[in-house]
Order: C-alpha cells, then structure tokens, then sequence
C-alpha cells in the first residue's frame, strides 16, 4: 500500500512539472510582463503551499516502502524505492536552490502588484530546470512503478 501511495503521490507532482513544461512555458512566453508576474505570482502562492502535501507524502511512502521491502528482503524492489528517494532529494535541492526563490519573488511581485524589472529573466531560469524537474519526477515515478511489478 505504501509503494502504491508514493506512486500516486509522486505522479501528481511529475504531472504538475510537465505541465509547466509542455504548457505553461510557451504560454508565459506570449504574454506581458504584467500578466506572467499577476499569473506566476498567484500560481505560486497556492502552489507553494498545497504541492507539498503529494510531495511530502511521495517521498515519505517512498522512504517507509524502502525500509519495509528491505526489512523483508526484497531487495530489488528496496533497490529501486532508494533509487526513487535519491532521485526524489536531487529534485528538492534544485526545487530548493532554484525554483522555490524565484517562486517567493513572482509571489510577492504579484501580492503588491508591481512589476519586477527582471521579472522575464526570472522566469526564464525558471523554465531553464522545469524539464531537469520533470525528467527527475519521471524517474523517481518509474522507479517506484517498478516495485509494484518485479
């Protein structure tokens, strides 16, 4: 059950970041500054605060199904949850490093309406790691889709 929950968990995040890639980016890239800053900078004021929910609860049944396939000697099936657990902590230090910063500016911008004089570079190296996000979520998910068939 743990296995199944990190898979479901960790699919509404790797959805979300391929969203942003295949949709959001080229979006933000046809209109004003005024409206990516008002978008981005709502769009990141709920996000920030209700994507940790399958986040947390992703990577924590990910950590509890590597303990318990290890503690009954599955060892492929453990190898793969720390697989996905690893691959999970790379993507919160770039989430960390890079993406929740810029997230906390776009928010505020949009809170005092006000339009940042960087707000287009902003966003741009934003875009720059959604597909390294994406392409982490996407590994961590299949990694984790694996234990539940070998």
């Amino acid at each position: 059950m743990l296995a199944l929950t990190s898979v479901l968990a960790t699919a509404v995040v790797f959805g979300t970041d391929v969203f942003c890639a295949l949709v959001q980016r080229p979006a933000l890239a046809a209109v004003d500054d005024r409206a990516l800053v008002a978008v981005m900078g709502n769009v990141h004021r709920y996000g920030d605060r209700r994507m940790p929910v399958p986040g947390v609860l992703g990577g924590g049944a990910a950590v509890a199904s590597a303990t318990l396939f290890a503690v009954a000697g599955q060892w492929t099936q453990a190898i793969l949850a720390v697989s996905a657990v690893a691959v999970l902590l790379a993507w919160i230090a770039l989430y960390v490093r890079v993406s929740a910063p810029i997230n906390r500016q776009l928010t505020a911008a949009a809170a005092s309406g006000r339009v940042p004089a960087n707000a287009r570079a902003l966003q741009s190296t934003w875009d720059r790691i959604i597909d390294a996000r994406a392409v982490l979520q996407g590994l961590a998910l299949a990694a984790l889709c694996l234990t539940l068939v070998v």
